[in-house]
């Protein structure tokens, strides 16, 4: 039996990315930096993606550029609903603030 030489490395599989790990990631950060409607996309293509890649028995790869996306479009998502809680309870409060005045005429 012959050893390979000594510092020689076996080369292995590595299994293509997921056809959508880019897409991903893009959407996560635009999500996260510019467009934060975009983070729900993300979220859940996202998700998707993931579940696809564990059920592949490792047939395919890019686990962790999909997770960076995913956990970007989950940060933009929360953004959306508090900005979202934010302007609905600006607008009852508003709403409240406006009605409550009497006119003393």
């Amino acid at each position: 039996m012959t050893y390979p030489p000594p510092g020689y490395q076996q080369p292995y599989f590595q299994p293509p990315d997921h056809p959508q790990a880019t897409t991903i990631v893009i959407l996560g950060v635009l999500g996260l930096v510019l467009c934060q409607l975009l983070g729900p996309v993300a979220f859940v293509m996202g998700g998707r993606a993931l579940k696809e890649i564990d059920n592949s028995g490792g047939a395919i790869g890019g686990r962790s550029t999909v997770l960076a996306g995913y956990i970007c479009g989950i940060i933009a998502t929360v953004i959306v609903v508090i900005a979202i809680l934010v302007v609905i309870a600006a607008v009852l409060i508003a709403l409240v603030a406006g009605t409550s005045t009497t006119s003393t005429y």
